[in-house]
């Protein structure tokens, strides 16, 4: 935006600090977005990294929002899936200098800032400048709670956690939460260093600086656990998900996809077009971590070896296996493959009947979106308790581990019968997911309808950052 141009006197300015993941990135422009087609005089400025904006700054987006970048601050040689302890302690330490003196050159003052749960300093940092903060947590609100209540496990003995003696154990004293085993927690309360759990800690305790948390969630689906919270921070707590692009699917598949297609900008939607009704499996494990090339190898037999019709997303030395192996050819009539996809396009598609999934909690809220049972292969964090989500509370969905928290190989024998089962929909288990799934996705589509609980959040702290607007600053 040239501030040469002649602009408005009085604008409500927000500016928008994701972490610099894309699992962090995505809910925040999607939040974004949605306060932008709210109220045209809101600006919001949309902070990254040079090298984060490369990766999305074609992307389209509303003319209220427009980007701003500081140095790529993270050390280049950091990789947040190969280095994740180096990678948190460059966001917590290396971001506030440069972001401060990029908000001291802004031409609008600031109205207010809604900052990741991650960037551990934003909150103390709006209050010495008089600007409320709200923090987006995007996990689960579970989650949070767990982090929120650590005390509650180290006053009951449940920390530090020894799965293999004690992972069957019950905990269910913390407010809002059902009762949970030890082994079904986040992954970084047995499996990575003590830094990083100090720093998770670290975040979510300087919340209590905040004036707003914001949950990805729905209300309806973790409704105890938000009013628990609610009634502990003095401030609003609000659930304004799923925050998904469910506003883009209006849209032209061939808007949607990027220019790595292999054959046309929609030739996986073409294939899914001439697929039987539910018949297709679609197979993710995310865009961070993976499995051993071991584990993979299996998972892929297993699911061809099913004999079910499958999309399946692959990087790197995978997609180059499976495409030699005669998959990824549109003419193959049980399944492609394929480096990147529209994912809410293709799981609100009529013939994808499920989705083998890694538990991010981005794709868990697509796939509750789109009414598609599940099936859950968790790998790190959040994703183990949000699987517990998906099949003990939600029950929309089945292990593909039988052991949560483990880290056996399963084998293709196994994931061929378990797959073959699972997409069979005249089973009375599948009928029975599929029914919840439907439930679940009315409650997804009735919150963000109007007059719904995340609609009516996003209402309330848009009227509200309004009432706070700020006149053009003076130079």
């Amino acid at each position: 935006m040239d501030p040469a141009r002649t602009e408005p006197t009085n604008v409500c300015h927000v500016v928008a600090l994701p972490y610099p993941g894309r699992g962090h990135i995505n809910p925040m422009m999607n939040l974004c977005k949605l306060l932008a087609s709210r109220q045209p005089e809101i600006l919001i400025t949309f902070v990254v990294t040079e090298e984060w904006l490369g990766f999305i700054g074609s992307e389209p987006k509303p003319d209220n929002i427009r980007f701003g970048t500081i140095p790529n601050v993270i050390p280049s040689e950091l990789s947040r899936a190969k280095d994740f302890s180096g990678f948190l302690e460059a966001v917590s330490t290396k971001t506030e200098a440069p972001l401060e003196e990029l908000l001291d050159r802004f031409d609008y003052q600031v109205t207010a800032i809604v900052a990741d749960t991650y960037l551990v300093w934003v909150p103390g940092f709006g209050n010495r400048r008089n600007i409320p903060v709200a923090s987006l947590w995007t996990m689960s609100a579970s989650v949070f709670s767990i982090f929120h209540h650590f005390h509650l496990l180290e006053k009951n003995g449940h920390f530090p956690v020894e799965l293999s003696e004690r992972g069957h154990e019950i905990v269910d004293y913390i407010p809002g939460l059902p009762p949970t085993r030890l082994a079904n927690l986040p992954t970084i309360f047995y499996q990575t260093s003590k830094q990083n759990l100090h720093r998770a800690l670290e975040c979510v305790g300087e919340v209590s600086k905040a004036h707003y948390l914001f949950f990805t969630s729905v209300y309806e689906l973790e409704t105890q656990v938000i009013d628990s919270l609610q009634a502990e921070f003095p401030f609003p707590v609000y659930a304004i998900g799923p925050t998904i692009p469910y506003s883009q699917l209006n849209q032209s598949a061939s808007a949607a996809s990027p220019t790595t297609s292999l054959n046309s900008p929609n030739y996986y939607l073409q294939w899914l077009d001439s697929q039987p009704a539910g018949s297709v499996l679609y197979v993710s494990l995310g865009s961070f971590l993976s499995v051993s090339r071991t584990q993979m190898d299996e998972i892929v037999a297993g699911v061809k070896n099913s004999g079910v019709r499958f999309l399946f997303v692959a990087r790197g030395e995978h997609l180059t296996n499976l495409f030699n192996d005669g998959c990824g050819n549109i003419e193959d009539q049980m399944g492609m493959v394929v480096p990147w996809c529209d994912q809410l396009r293709v799981l609100s598609h009529s013939s994808v009947g499920g989705f083998w999934t890694h538990c991010g909690f981005n794709s868990t809220l697509e796939a509750l979106y789109a009414g598609v049972p599940m099936l859950t292969f968790p790998i790190f964090w959040d994703q183990v308790p949000n699987s517990k989500q998906i099949t003990e509370d939600w029950k929309v969905g089945c292990r593909v581990k039988r052991e949560t928290g483990s880290d056996y190989l399963v084998s293709r024998e196994d994931i061929s019968e378990l797959v073959k089962r699972f997409m069979d929909s005249d089973s009375d288990d599948k009928k029975e997911m599929k029914k919840r799934a439907r439930k679940i996705q009315e409650f997804c589509q009735v919150a963000i309808s109007e007059g719904g609980s995340s609609d009516t959040n996003l209402d309330v702290f848009v009227k509200d950052i309004i009432s706070k607007s700020c006149s053009y600053k003076s130079t």
